[in-house]
């Protein structure tokens, strides 16, 4: 038994968000039925890079649907309608939780909103994942994952001393938000057992980005000063950052005041090491113009693995900064199962990533194929809403479906 069992989820998402939280609690063991439009369905399913298969079934082959829609059902739609409307909500009446990332207020219109479900289903959790929220001065306005990186100031803390801001190198708005849908969900529904009662959740893809701010924030509020770019490097540590070796390669060093003379030990400087002027991080970060370029040079002479080897055999905190296909081979990262393979109809057999814990004292998480456009709606309307052969046949004929 995993988790979730027994949990159904109803997922009106799209593109990354709201998809990557269904299919986190999809692997809890939650039965996920994602509901997509007829024509094309979630418009991931047009985003490049394709597996290969069959080129005429190219919405079946994004790799980047496959990333975020493992493990569940999918449904097609059109909720435009008034049929449809009408086959959600009865979806609606047999679900635990609805997620959806559309535009505030865009349920409202075709009566799909938490105030009209929650008369047909009290006991419903309902999370609306929007790019401001339901309510303030920008809760109308539409936004993508790198305008939330921006917004919210991650963009302005990311990227080198003395030139511009960048973005991270991973969707982390879309990714994170992702990650407080589930933990809100979930959350609702711990809570729905104390009061009997489902909830609506209100999340913020800006507040979500603001929130993880933390020791930026912290920073700001002690000091009042607006923390810089420091590229790799930390604010409040020496040493913590990257460095070039001979080969080319980069290695990441942190640590803490006891790492600091096996460090030097290690990189052949004891003399660093035994300077009263660096005896301790404060001193070590009021004379970081002094400490981190004789780290850099000191490093420069030997091999990314070299270094890792030396740092090592000392305990110093380090790692080698890896390119994904490293990551992803590495005996590690295989060792921890963390690389799995399913079966697809159209692309064949296909890698991904799982979740990224181990239960003692429950099954393990699932890991399922991504479903075909439509593949469960026959399924679904028959045996969970009961509709009969002639019902789902009008239904097709009509495009509601």
């Amino acid at each position: 038994m995993r988790p979730l069992e027994g949990i159904t989820v109803l997922e009106l998402g799209r593109v990354l968000a709201c998809p990557f939280a269904g299919m986190i609690m999809a692997e809890l063991g939650a039965r996920v039925i994602k509901l997509e439009h007829p024509k094309g369905g979630d418009e991931t399913r047009s985003y490049e890079p394709f597996a290969d298969g069959d080129s005429d079934r190219q919405g079946e082959r994004s790799a980047y649907f496959y990333a975020c829609n493992r493990s569940k059902e999918s449904v097609t739609v059109n909720f435009k309608s008034a049929e449809g409307q009408v086959l959600v909500r009865d979806l609606a009446r047999h679900a635990d939780v609805v997620i959806e990332n559309f535009p505030t207020g865009a349920l409202k219109r075709y009566g799909l909103d938490y105030q009209a479900l929650e008369p047909i289903n009290p006991a419903l959790v309902y999370l609306s994942c929007t790019g401001f929220g339901q309510y303030g001065p920008l809760s109308s306005r539409k936004g993508y994952d790198t305008v939330f990186q921006a917004m919210s100031g991650l963009m302005g803390l990311t990227g080198e001393a003395g030139r511009g801001p960048v973005k991270a190198g991973l969707p982390v708005a879309d990714l994170t938000s992702g990650l407080w849908i589930a933990i809100a969900a979930l959350s609702a529904l711990i809570g729905r057992q104390q009061t009997g009662r489902g909830a609506f959740v209100d999340m913020s893809m800006l507040d979500g980005q603001v929130s993880l701010l933390t020791l930026a924030a912290a920073r700001y509020f002690a000091l009042g000063e607006v923390p810089e770019r420091l590229g790799t490097e930390h604010p409040g540590r020496v040493p913590s950052a990257t460095f070039a070796c001979a080969d080319g390669g980069h290695v990441h060093i942190t640590g803490a005041d006891q790492h600091w003379m096996p460090l030097c030990r290690a990189l052949e400087i004891e003399g660093w090491g035994a300077d009263p002027r660096f005896a301790d991080n404060s001193s070590r970060v009021s004379h970081r113009d002094e400490v981190m370029p004789e780290l850099a040079r000191a490093i420069a002479r030997w091999s990314r693995d070299t270094v890792i080897a030396k740092l090592d055999a000392h305990g110093v905190p380090s790692g080698p900064v890896r390119d994904i296909d490293e990551v992803l081979a590495d005996a590690h990262t295989q060792a921890r199962q963390m690389v799995r393979e399913f079966d697809h109809p159209v692309a064949g057999a296909f890698k991904g990533l799982p979740l990224p814990f181990k239960f003692d004292g429950f099954d393990q998480p699932g890991f399922a194929r991504p479903p075909l456009l439509g593949e469960h709606t026959n399924a679904v309307l028959a045996n969970l809403l009961g509709y009969d052969t002639a019902r789902i046949s009008g239904l097709k004929q009509e495009g509601v479906i």
